[in-house]
């Protein structure tokens, strides 16, 4: 019999947009002869089953079921697509592990660290891992943001320490070149704002994934972005940006980013396909990380999918192996 496979898409936060767009990516291209695949929209307003031309239907998340003409369906694996909480913030995934599922993301630990961008660069220097320097700020605790980023370079990067696609980002050059506001933009979207050095240097992205026991690393993306940096903007509206897959680079720049990307993936005990952002140096030859997408994105604009096509496999092939690998570890 062919597993049941509850894909997830949807979510709680502004990112929700997002993985509905992937969603529609991932829906056209798992592979139907291989799965049952079942669609999963959590909403604020509820979790629920959505039939192809059928009317949707609640979940019992007692049990994480549903009913479908009439039977019920338990699920052998959950395909996660949600950007944002509560799929890429360990919240699912604690909940998926109580009720003893696989899926297809890191686990609930790894997720929730991740999240928080302050915490991530804090453990990958911990490791080793070249990081810009950063501070947070947490609403309500801090005084005189002046006084807190001092002994911060300028420019800097002012964005929500929780969450992604660049949502409530900004770039300041100067302390005198609206901070305030920036910072307050951040705070629309979390109660912590992390504000980092800016690094000079060549933007890469990596997606990278575990099949069979092996750690494979994606043909990584070159960024060059027409604006004056990466934001959602860039990141979603075609013509902005130039993404270069595979990237140009030496094949001593390449084996240093697929070694650390290697190194990061087995640091922070991912599963599943993250993408990892770096900023290199070339003055000084240093990779530094950025941060980690433990969901990225899976639109027609997205990276990974470009260096899935990239490496030779189809969406069709690379999904397979995600839920055959999620599939491995069902209890």
């Amino acid at each position: 019999m062919k597993p049941n496979i509850a894909f997830v898409t949807g979510g709680y936060s502004g990112e929700s947009v997002i993985s509905y767009k992937s969603a529609a990516t991932i829906e056209a291209n798992i592979d139907k002869e291989k799965f049952n695949v079942y669609k999963i929209d959590i909403t604020p307003e509820g979790w629920w089953y959505v039939p192809v031309g059928g009317q949707r239907s609640a979940v019992n998340r007692n049990n994480f079921s549903i009913t479908d003409a009439g039977k019920t369906i338990q699920f052998d694996a959950v395909l996660i697509g949600i950007h944002g909480t509560p799929g890429e913030d360990g919240k699912l995934q604690g909940y998926f592990d109580l009720m003893g599922l696989p899926y297809t993301s890191c686990d609930a630990a790894t997720s929730a660290l991740t999240f928080n961008k302050r915490y991530t660069v804090a453990v990958a220097s911990f490791a080793g891992i070249n990081v810009a320097k950063s501070v947070v700020l947490i609403k309500g605790k801090f005084g005189n943001a002046e006084e807190v980023i001092k002994n911060l370079k300028f420019p800097v990067f002012v964005k929500p320490n929780n969450g992604g696609s660049s949502i409530g980002m900004s770039k300041v050059n100067s302390p005198s070149e609206e901070l305030g506001a920036a910072i307050e933009k951040a705070f629309k979207e979390d109660d912590q704002v992390l504000i980092e050095e800016f690094i000079t240097g060549r933007e890469f992205t990596i997606g990278i994934f575990r099949s069979k026991e092996e750690i494979i690393p994606l043909p990584f993306t070159e960024i060059k972005t027409k604006k004056d940096f990466f934001d959602f903007e860039a990141k979603y509206t075609p013509g902005f940006t130039d993404e270069i897959t595979p990237a140009v680079v030496d094949d001593v720049i390449a084996e240093k980013v697929k070694a650390t990307a290697k190194k990061v993936y087995q640091v922070f005990n991912c599963r599943g396909v993250v993408r990892i952002d770096f900023i290199f140096n070339e003055a000084s030859g240093g990779l530094y990380m950025l941060e980690i997408n433990t969901v990225p994105g899976q639109t027609e604009a997205s990276i990974v999918p470009q260096q899935v096509k990239a490496m030779g496999w189809t969406l069709k092939q690379f999904y397979t192996a995600l839920i055959e690998e999620a599939l491995g570890r069902k209890k």
